[in-house]
Order: structure tokens, then sequence, then C-alpha cells
């Protein structure tokens, strides 16, 4: 029994770890506290169950592609509840709102140059929130949690050209929103 307690210690210390980044990278991708909660910790318990007799190496592409799976579940259910009962709503014919108006706009960010010119990270956060979902996972894998380019493929369920595309426009759309965010604090002092 001795001899399963420092598995158990380590998986625990490699999930006190991951949790918290887990938490917010599952938080910026469903714009939603407790869903991303509910996400990360059913990633937890099935890296648990399934792999938790793995070598400690293999913990953190196991865990992130867990956690984009349960991450692409959330947004299926999502799509299908909102099919679903939006045929339930009654039909209100005196609204002038454009229902375009309503699609999110998907802007580019970029977190490796956004860390270093930032002075704050809530501006980073935003940057990376306003990101497209493919695009906000692959900067997280490679910037934050430190994949290369092969694992976040794995991770995310494409090519490695998809990950190198994806991380470059994020880069990009990142820089520019720090740029914008440098040039306006200058200009402001």
């Amino acid at each position: 029994m001795s001899a399963k307690r420092p598995a158990e210690n380590s998986i625990d210390a490699f999930l006190r770890d991951v949790s918290r980044r887990a938490r917010l990278t599952a938080e910026l991708a469903t714009r939603d506290r407790e869903a991303a909660q509910d996400i990360v910790q059913e990633a937890m318990l099935t890296l648990v169950a399934k792999y938790r007799d793995h070598d400690p190496s293999s913990w953190g592409p196991l865990f992130h592609r867990i956690l984009h799976s349960r991450m692409m579940d959330h947004f299926r259910r999502e799509t299908r509840r909102k099919k679903w009962f939006t045929w339930l709503e009654p039909m209100d014919d005196e609204s002038d709102e454009d229902p375009i108006q309503h699609i999110a706009d998907p802007v580019d960010h970029n977190p490796v140059t956004l860390l270093q010119r930032a002075d704050n990270m809530d501006v980073v956060l935003e940057a990376v929130k306003d990101l497209p979902f493919r695009q906000q996972q692959a900067f997280l894998l490679r910037a934050w949690e430190g994949l290369d380019t092969a694992q976040t493929a794995e991770v995310m369920g494409c090519a490695e050209g998809s990950v190198k595309t994806h991380y470059f426009r994020a880069l990009n759309s990142i820089r520019a929103r720090l740029g914008a965010v440098g040039t306006t604090a200058e200009d402001m002092s």
C-alpha cells in the first residue's frame, strides 16, 4: 500500500500545479466560470482514473488532451441546447435588433509579446480571451504550458501546420493589441 502513496502524491502535485492554469484556460474558452470548473474537474478525474499509473512525463499532454476534449464536449452540448431552445422561444416580430449584432467578433491577439510588453496581466488575459478558440488553445498550450508543436497538435487533434498557423495568428493579434495598449499608455503619460 505504501508503494502506491508516492505515485498518488506526484499526481496530486501535478494536479495542484496545473489546476489554476487549466481553470483559466477553460474559463477563457467558455466564458463561464462554473462550466470551466466542471470541465477541469472532469478532466482531472479522468486523468486520475485512467492514467495515474502512466509515466508522469506523459501526464501534461494527456491532461491537456482530456481538457480539450471536455471543452469540445461542452461546446457541442451548448450548440445542441441553443438549437432546441431557440425553437421554443416565442417569435418577437416587434424587435428591431439585427441578430447579426449578437455574433461574437473573433479578434486575434498575441501572448508572448503581450507578456513582455504588458504592465498588467489583466490586459494580457483580455487579449487571450478575445482570441478565437483554436488560436486561444494553440497559444495557451504552446506559450503557457510549454508543449511543443507536435504535442499541441496531438492535444488539439489537428496537424502541426495548423498549430503553427493558429499560434502565429494568435501572436500577431496579441502583439497588435499590446502595441495599441502600449501606445495608448504612452500617449496618456
